[in-house]
Protein backbone atom coordinates (compact mmCIF):
# COMPACT_ATOMS: atom_id res chain seq x y z
CA UNK A 1 0.00 0.00 0.00
CA UNK A 2 1.22 3.61 -1.08
CA UNK A 3 0.65 6.42 1.12
CA UNK A 4 1.27 9.14 -0.88
CA UNK A 5 3.30 12.56 0.76
CA UNK A 6 1.90 15.82 -0.22
CA UNK A 7 4.16 18.62 0.78
CA UNK A 8 2.38 21.99 1.56
CA UNK A 9 4.01 25.48 0.76
CA UNK A 10 2.71 27.80 3.22
CA UNK A 11 3.74 31.81 3.05
CA UNK A 12 3.15 33.60 6.36
CA UNK A 13 4.94 36.88 5.60
CA UNK A 14 2.70 39.77 4.82
CA UNK A 15 2.92 41.50 1.58
CA UNK A 16 5.34 44.79 2.04
CA UNK A 17 3.05 47.99 2.92
CA UNK A 18 4.78 51.09 1.83
CA UNK A 19 5.81 53.36 5.04
CA UNK A 20 3.69 56.88 4.72
CA UNK A 21 5.10 59.55 2.72
CA UNK A 22 5.63 63.31 4.06
CA UNK A 23 2.55 64.11 2.69
CA UNK A 24 0.14 61.63 3.85
CA UNK A 25 1.77 62.74 7.30
CA UNK A 26 1.18 66.33 6.51
CA UNK A 27 -2.44 65.50 5.33
CA UNK A 28 -3.00 63.41 8.52
CA UNK A 29 -1.87 66.46 10.74
CA UNK A 30 -4.33 69.09 8.75
CA UNK A 31 -6.81 66.32 9.59
CA UNK A 32 -6.69 66.53 13.35
CA UNK A 33 -9.49 67.95 15.01
CA UNK A 34 -8.33 71.35 17.15
CA UNK A 35 -10.26 72.42 19.96
CA UNK A 36 -9.94 68.78 21.67
CA UNK A 37 -8.93 67.60 24.87
CA UNK A 38 -5.73 66.87 24.87
CA UNK A 39 -4.77 63.09 25.55
CA UNK A 40 -1.99 61.78 28.68
CA UNK A 41 0.61 63.76 26.86
CA UNK A 42 -1.35 66.84 27.46
CA UNK A 43 -0.13 67.78 23.63
CA UNK A 44 -2.95 70.27 21.84
CA UNK A 45 -3.31 69.26 18.51
CA UNK A 46 -2.61 73.01 17.72
CA UNK A 47 0.92 73.08 18.87
CA UNK A 48 1.38 70.15 15.94
CA UNK A 49 -0.84 72.00 13.70
CA UNK A 50 0.75 75.22 14.03
CA UNK A 51 4.78 74.03 14.27
CA UNK A 52 5.36 73.96 10.87
CA UNK A 53 7.20 71.98 7.81
CA UNK A 54 10.46 71.28 11.08
CA UNK A 55 7.54 69.72 13.76
CA UNK A 56 5.83 67.59 10.14
CA UNK A 57 9.36 67.15 9.44
CA UNK A 58 10.04 65.52 13.28
CA UNK A 59 6.84 63.73 13.04
CA UNK A 60 7.21 62.02 9.57
CA UNK A 61 10.83 60.53 10.93
CA UNK A 62 9.12 59.39 14.42
CA UNK A 63 6.48 57.82 12.22
CA UNK A 64 8.41 55.69 9.98
CA UNK A 65 10.58 54.72 13.04
CA UNK A 66 8.13 53.13 14.28
CA UNK A 67 6.24 51.53 11.09
CA UNK A 68 9.61 50.37 10.48
CA UNK A 69 9.94 48.79 14.19
CA UNK A 70 6.24 47.41 13.45
CA UNK A 71 6.11 48.12 17.90
CA UNK A 72 4.61 51.32 19.50
CA UNK A 73 6.05 52.94 22.05
CA UNK A 74 4.79 51.61 25.31
CA UNK A 75 4.15 55.04 26.25
CA UNK A 76 1.68 55.13 23.25
CA UNK A 77 -0.45 52.76 24.46
CA UNK A 78 -1.82 54.78 27.35
CA UNK A 79 -5.02 56.18 27.54
CA UNK A 80 -7.42 57.49 29.66
CA UNK A 81 -11.05 55.90 29.88
CA UNK A 82 -13.86 58.25 30.51
CA UNK A 83 -17.33 56.75 30.74
CA UNK A 84 -19.92 59.21 28.88
CA UNK A 85 -23.32 58.86 29.59
CA UNK A 86 -25.50 58.52 26.22
CA UNK A 87 -29.26 58.16 27.74
CA UNK A 88 -31.62 55.99 29.87
CA UNK A 89 -30.98 53.80 32.82
CA UNK A 90 -27.76 55.90 34.26
CA UNK A 91 -27.03 52.45 37.08
CA UNK A 92 -26.83 50.83 33.70
CA UNK A 93 -23.80 50.51 31.95
CA UNK A 94 -24.70 49.72 28.83
CA UNK A 95 -25.99 53.29 28.65
CA UNK A 96 -22.43 54.58 28.58
CA UNK A 97 -19.81 54.90 25.54
CA UNK A 98 -16.19 55.05 26.74
CA UNK A 99 -14.33 57.99 25.19
CA UNK A 100 -10.35 57.15 25.28
CA UNK A 101 -7.67 60.26 25.48
CA UNK A 102 -5.06 58.67 23.51
CA UNK A 103 -1.59 60.23 23.11
CA UNK A 104 -1.93 62.40 19.83
CA UNK A 105 0.47 61.13 18.09
CA UNK A 106 -1.53 57.86 18.10
CA UNK A 107 -4.46 59.43 16.60
CA UNK A 108 -2.70 60.26 13.22
CA UNK A 109 -0.44 56.87 13.23
CA UNK A 110 -3.72 55.01 13.33
CA UNK A 111 -4.95 56.58 10.75
CA UNK A 112 -2.13 54.89 8.81
CA UNK A 113 -2.56 51.75 10.08
CA UNK A 114 -6.61 51.58 9.03
CA UNK A 115 -5.80 52.80 5.53
CA UNK A 116 -3.17 49.97 5.05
Amino acid sequence: MYIGLMMLEIHTAEPLVPEPSASEVELAIEKLKSHKSPGVDQTPTEVIKAGGKTIRCEVHKLIISIWNKEELPEEWKESIIVPIYKKGDKTDRSNYKAYHFCQLCTKFYATFCFQA
